[in-house]
């Protein structure tokens, strides 16, 4: 399937015309892009990530040999 994105800056005409030279080709479905804004948005992780040690301690002494 190859998907064809229609940036909201060339708006439904752009979208209806390419709709229309696509429609012979069943592996081609255009989109028109409505989202607004980055999905991801301003996160400022990036910190250092923190590991731990998910294993049971054993009891002192129990299984020593």
């Amino acid at each position: 399937m190859i998907y064809c994105v229609v940036p909201p800056e060339l708006g439904d005409e752009a979208y209806r015309r390419l709709v229309e030279h696509y429609n012979a080709n069943p592996n081609v479905k255009v989109i028109l892009d409505r989202r607004q804004g980055d999905r991801r948005g301003d996160r400022s992780g990036g910190g250092a990530r923190s590991t731990r040690d998910r294993r049971h301690r054993r009891a002192p002494g129990a299984f020593d040999i």
